[in-house]
């Protein structure tokens, strides 16, 4: 798949990103992680993003990042795109995403760099050293310490044919408007908040039709019939869903810092379909956030 086919397929669809598996004692489990492959990819997913932020990519070993990558792309094959996430420093990010490439991963998702703030410049050269490590297609993760501004995005566009795509974890409308009025179709946008249906209309408007959904570990029914209803602008679907679903998933979620992940983990273990525990310095959901979270999922049936 070459970068223009990769954006051509993200510029449309609910995208997603599949939990890591770990057994009891935190270690990868391929198996059950081949299984929920399997289960959530006839559900009708653009891509997936595997070891992506809410596959805890910040949390794996080199080896277990080629086993995960590796285990994906078999299982999808044919059936739906995989991403791989990449970053950390940049030459960690090269080495991740080269080898995304090596194994038949479609593109990747650049995720913000370790620690450090930087200056524009910097990430500027950061983003075109991992885009021209490889051929495919390169998604950047504009979060955290890597927030870049429209001229900065200009220069990378003229300067890498293959960055093909710009999620937004940030939420500055003034700077996404520029950026979109800037870049116009150069690149396709991707609505990338933690929770990103709450903000699904807004991002809309904005230009930005596609996000991706991490509540579709668990409910992947209603996180398709939530992303139908945006593109039809069906309001009184998406009210509904909001108020009965994610205003109260998001009261849980918003409690302890990491919960965008655990709360996710949760849920697929309330389904019976268990990915194991979240990796330290996150942590697991308490008792009774399990018992309010498992109450908002029956209201909604099955999945």
């Amino acid at each position: 798949m070459n970068p223009q086919e990769l954006k051509s397929i993200l510029s449309e669809g609910l995208l997603s990103f599949p939990l890591t598996d770990f057994d009891a004692a935190g270690d990868f489990r391929a198996d059950t992680y081949a299984k929920r492959l399997e289960w959530l990819a006839p559900y009708g997913a653009s891509a997936l993003f595997a070891a992506g932020g809410t596959g805890e990519f910040f949390s794996l070993e080199a080896s277990e990042y080629s086993e995960i990558i590796k285990v994906a792309v078999d299982t999808c094959r044919g059936e739906v795109p995989i991403l791989a996430g990449t970053g950390g420093s940049t030459r960690q990010a090269i080495a991740y995403a080269q080898e995304a490439e090596r194994l038949g991963a479609a593109g990747v998702l650049l995720l913000p760099h370790y620690l450090t703030e930087a200056s524009q410049e910097g990430l500027v050269a950061h983003v075109e050293q991992v885009c021209k490590s490889v051929d495919f297609g390169v998604v950047v993760y504009n979060r955290n310490v890597c927030r870049l501004n429209a001229d900065s995005l200009e220069k990378l566009t003229d300067r890498c044919p293959n960055l093909i795509g710009f999620k937004d974890g940030v939420g500055d409308i003034e700077s996404m408007v520029s950026i979109r009025r800037r870049l116009g179709e150069r690149l396709t946008y991707l609505g990338g908040l933690p929770t990103a249906e709450v903000y699904a209309a807004a991002y809309k408007a904005l230009g930005v039709p596609v996000y991706s959904s991490a509540v579709f570990n668990f409910i992947p029914k209603t996180a398709m019939d939530f992303y139908r209803a945006i593109a039809a602008e069906d309001h009184e679907t998406v009210g509904k869903i909001i108020d009965d679903f994610f205003l109260p998933y998001l009261d849980i979620r918003n409690r302890c810092e990491g919960y965008g992940v655990s709360i996710v983990k949760a849920g697929a273990k309330l389904v019976g379909r268990d990915a194991g525990p979240v990796r330290a310095p996150l942590t697991d959901l308490l008792p009774n956030e399990m018992e309010e979270l498992d109450a908002l999922i029956k209201k909604l049936g099955a999945q």
